[in-house]
């Protein structure tokens, strides 16, 4: 096996899913996609992967309801789960945080945001 970084990317608007996707493609990352919360807890209960980005506003289920639900059923446990958002105000950063995420990327997304994220992880290559 290559040692090749694994992501998920999940998030129910199709341009910020792609924007993501290939962003990590282009850093050398491999990337599965999923459209919504209970895909993405499906996904996490038969493999796993280094990042999953999860969107916050998603109909159905929530990306911190994503989280905590994959924190306390133990899925992923070496995995770094980050909010995916464009809600960055100080109050909403600490509830993901207190939620299990272990790092936010905020929308909209660039390579330099996406690269600094990672290294602040320790994902970076």
């Amino acid at each position: 096996m290559s040692g090749q970084k694994h992501a998920l990317v999940v998030d129910d608007n199709d341009v910020n899913r792609l924007l993501a996707e290939r962003l990590l493609a282009k850093l050398g990352w491999r990337v599965d996609t999923a459209e919504d919360g209970l895909a993405a807890l499906a996904w996490m209960r038969t493999q796993c992967a280094d990042l999953v980005l999860l969107d916050i506003s998603m109909p159905g289920m929530s990306g911190d309801e994503v989280c905590r639900a994959a924190r306390a059923e133990s899925l992923c446990a070496g995995s770094k789960l980050v909010a995916y958002t464009a809600h960055a105000m100080p109050e909403e950063k600490a509830q993901f945080l207190a939620a299990g995420f272990d790092g936010i990327l905020t929308k909209p997304i660039s390579k330099s945001h996406m690269v600094d994220l990672l290294i602040s992880l320790g994902l970076d290559r």
